[in-house]
């Protein structure tokens, strides 16, 4: 744009004055905007620096990923916080519980979100007691039972309990063994499936039923949905808070009243006389690398402080069988609905950074 005449006589003004300044105060005009440059250039430095964490580890954290939905929503949900407030890279090795817990011992994983004790109680202490391994968090209370669905329960009234189950083989007939029963017991390779073995034996059950281990927690709950849906009688184990337990109207079948030791056996896989008992509450928690847990321990802080609230576990779980949308989509989910309660486990500059990044 040309300069009006005005502008251009002021501009004409300011060169002149230019050249009368002094050399010196010149050199001090100099001096000054450099060091104001410099000193903007450092709070710029300071702020990108806040914006831009340093990781602890100076290679990806890594996850044992196991197939149930509440630790996959977990799993996510904690590797954004880490990506995105702590500035970390990870990776989640996919593994099953008892393999979960000998990989976080030699340290092939530094995390496993979610140990469900009462399924590997016996396995636990071992590990804690070789001290490799250390329990950080509370996650929340989980239970455990054998089921069947209330349409069931209302044609066989006097079903009530699991020892009752070999008078009522015929009615949960096994297709690959047509004169037992089929028991659904827990997927492959999950701690549960220890108790749920251990159990089934000590009821004594072996005549009259099949004890079928689903491949994965993805199969078993397929082969419920369904079985429930056409309305087909079907006995099994399952763990709750979950999706299925949710949706599902379901009776859970008596057990012999709990007993500390007797259960103490059924979770060891070398029980030798297995004697019936039912499930206590499950505490569930996180547990850590010892060694990661001295490298980290701005995230050891982190792990230590998770909490999950039963209703909050409740809605986000009820909302994945709604939507159908996978763990990673559940977890962006929850930290954009739930931020009341995952703030509190972090610093304040983390939960910035993370909201910012939603």
């Amino acid at each position: 744009m040309p300069m009006s005449t005005k502008q251009l006589s002021s501009a004409r003004t300011d060169a002149s004055r230019r050249a009368v300044m002094p050399f010196s105060s010149r050199l001090r005009h100099a001096a000054l905007a450099g060091a104001i440059a410099a000193t903007l250039g450092g709070v710029s430095g300071v702020a990108q620096a806040a914006e831009t964490p340093q990781c602890e580890l100076k290679r990806p954290v890594n996850f044992g990923g196991m197939n149930w939905e509440s630790n996959l929503i977990l799993v996510e949900v904690q590797r954004t916080i880490l990506e995105k407030g702590y500035g970390c890279k990870s990776e989640v090795l996919p593994t099953e519980t008892l393999p979960a817990l000998a990989a976080l011992e030699r340290g092939d994983l530094d995390i496993n979100s979610e140990i469900w004790l009462n399924s590997v109680a016996e396995p636990w202490a071992q590990a804690e007691k070789r001290g490799k391994v250390k329990r950080v968090g509370e996650l929340f209370m989980g239970g455990e039972g054998w089921f069947i669905p209330r349409y069931t329960a209302e044609r066989f009234p006097e079903l009530k309990s699991a020892a009752d189950l070999p008078k009522f083989k015929d009615e949960f007939t096994d297709p690959e063994e047509p004169n037992k029963g089929r028991f659904y017991g827990c997927p492959a390779g999950w701690g549960c499936e220890v108790v749920s073995t251990n159990l089934y034996k000590a009821l004594k059950l072996e005549d009259s039923y099949t004890l079928y281990s689903p491949g994965t927690g993805a199969a078993q709950k397929a082969a419920l949905t369904s079985a429930y849906k056409r309305k087909q009688n079907v006995v099994f184990y399952y763990w709750y808070p979950t999706p299925l337990v949710g949706a599902l109207d379901l009776v859970k079948l008596d057990l012999p009243a709990y007993d500390a030791a007797k259960h103490e056996c059924l979770t060891d896989p070398k029980c030798s006389d297995p004697q019936p008992s039912a499930y206590p509450e499950n505490p569930v928690f996180t547990a850590l690398n010892v060694d990661f847990m001295k490298q980290a321990p701005k995230l050891t802080e982190f792990f230590s402080k998770i909490k999950l609230e039963q209703a909050d576990l409740d809605e986000t779980l009820a909302n994945m069988e709604e939507t159908g949308d996978d763990a990673a989509e559940m977890a962006q989910w929850f930290l954009k609905n739930k931020s009341a309660a995952w703030t509190q486990w972090v610093p304040k500059d983390v939960a910035e950074r993370v909201q910012a990044s939603l």
